[in-house]
């Protein structure tokens, strides 16, 4: 691993701990094992390692959920099941990711959206194409934005709400995970038979 991935593993770790706000360039270096002018010498400021971070963070979720919705050889169905499957499996490998999305893009979302051209892959998905002909067919499906809101909350919310659902549920770390990847199934289940 070269010093500049280095930088950005470390940055990526203390980032999605800490946020923008509270990480001192320091801490990075900490992380890192590398003193501070070194960290200085490959990225100018906190701010471009973050801009760097935020993007790449963003885009690792958006690749994984683009090949889903661009598959023109699976139904819907399969779609909702194979997204919520990857989402979750994402999420377990980078359990902070979800309050770093979130708390983060406040700040920064106009920019990163017009960067990964998100509404254009929406508009252009073979998801939001079967989507629309479902309901041309007479299928009485909600708007497509109240239909991504309910998949994504109920498969994003577990994680941020994560310490109220082991206390309340008295699970441990192993009993969360066998909790979220029960809902791999689940969630498409309760999907199809709200709408389709």
């Amino acid at each position: 691993m070269t010093a500049e991935e280095k930088i950005k593993e470390a940055a990526r770790t203390v980032f999605h701990k800490k946020g923008f706000a509270a990480t001192r360039t320091r801490d990075i270096a900490e992380e890192a094992g590398i003193n501070l002018a070194l960290l200085n010498y490959y990225f100018r400021s906190k701010k471009k390692l973050f801009d760097i971070i935020m993007f790449e963070s963003f885009q690792s979720f958006f690749y994984t959920m683009k090949e889903v919705f661009n598959d023109d050889n699976i139904s819907l169905e399969v779609k909702i099941e194979t997204f919520v499957a990857r989402y979750i499996d994402f999420i377990v490998e980078q359990p902070d990711l979800p309050i770093f999305l979130m708390n983060e893009l406040r700040n920064n979302a106009e920019e990163l959206f017009r960067r990964m051209d998100l509404r254009n892959f929406f508009q252009a998905s073979s998801f939001f194409k079967q989507y629309q002909e479902r309901i041309k067919a007479g299928h009485p499906l909600p708007s497509l934005l109240h239909f991504l809101a309910n998949v994504m909350g109920l498969t994003v919310f577990p994680f941020i709400t994560k310490p109220m659902l082991q206390y309340v549920g008295d699970l441990d770390e192993p009993d969360f995970r066998e909790f979220v990847l029960e809902r791999k199934k689940l969630i498409p289940t309760w999907i199809k038979k709200m709408y389709l």
